[in-house]
Formats: structure tokens, sequence, C-alpha cells
């Protein structure tokens, strides 16, 4: 059993670690907030746009793959590739009725619009400070003659 002289020293031990922690906390991320100010980000809405675009395309590229490796993989139960083969089947849906839907959105005179499909929300983004009630109408009828889904489940948001 510990005395009590050494239980304080413990005690001050696990407290000065823990300042420890916490101000290297702060200062990796003030350092890592100023490196990404420094690092030239250009936030406006075309940057938006273009970088939701690559990092929605880079996760789904990973995420096919993964996929293909679970069915090529002679380790995988067939459980698993069955799975890993309907996951892939509904993400390739996924981005085919979101890419669908962008186009649709832009033909109706926005000018730029990113989609992102789930099977319960679609979130729509769309070029515009702001949106009128007959431009959202538009919107939804697009996003309804392609998907069945309730207004309710839709969400709509403008970026300018």
């Amino acid at each position: 059993m510990l005395t009590k002289k050494k239980k304080i020293i413990v005690l001050v031990s696990m407290l000065a670690l823990l300042v420890i922690t916490g101000v290297l906390n702060v200062f990796l991320n003030s350092s890592t907030q100023t490196t990404e100010t420094n690092a030239g980000y250009d936030y406006s809405s075309a940057s938006f746009f273009a970088t939701c675009r690559e990092d929605r395309t880079n996760t789904r590229n990973e995420s096919i793959e993964h996929y293909k490796q679970i069915i090529e993989s002679s380790a995988s139960s067939e459980e698993a590739k069955t799975n890993a083969e309907a996951s892939m089947e509904a993400l390739i849906e996924a981005m085919t009725i979101e890419t669908s839907m962008e186009g649709l959105i832009k033909a109706k005179g926005f000018t730029d619009a990113l989609v992102n499909y789930t099977s319960t929300y679609i979130n729509v983004i769309l070029r515009s400070s702001e949106l009128t009630e007959t431009e959202v109408a538009k919107v939804v009828e697009i996003i309804q003659s392609q998907v069945e889904r309730d207004i309710d489940y839709i969400k709509i948001i403008p970026v300018e």
C-alpha cells in the first residue's frame, strides 16, 4: 500500500502531466491553424465546391477500394463479400443519383450544385446568396423526380 507521501507524489505527477498535455494541445492546435491560414487556402464559393467534390471523390474511391479488397480476399467470408458487394453497389448508386441531380439542378439555371444523397436524407448545396421559394420548389421537384423522398428529408443550403 502506498504511503501518504507517495500518493501525493503520484497525484502531483499526474497533475503535471495533465497540465503539460493541455499546453501541448493548445500549442499544436494554434500552430496547425496558423499553418492552414498561411497555406493560401481560398474559401471562396468556387473553391468550396471544388474542394467538397474532391474530398467526396477521394473518400468514395477509398471506400470502393476497401470493398474491392474484401471481395477479392480469399480470407473474407462469403457473408463479408456479400455485404461488401451490396455496400459498393449502394455507394455507386448514390454517386449516380448525386451526379444526375447535380446536372439537372445546373440545367435549371443554378451556377453550381453539390448533392449529398443518403438512404434517409438529401442535402443540396447551391451557389447562391439566397433562394426564392420558386428556386427551392424547382430543386425539390428535381430531387423528387429522381428519388421518392418527402420534403422533410431534403435540405437545401445556399452558399455565396
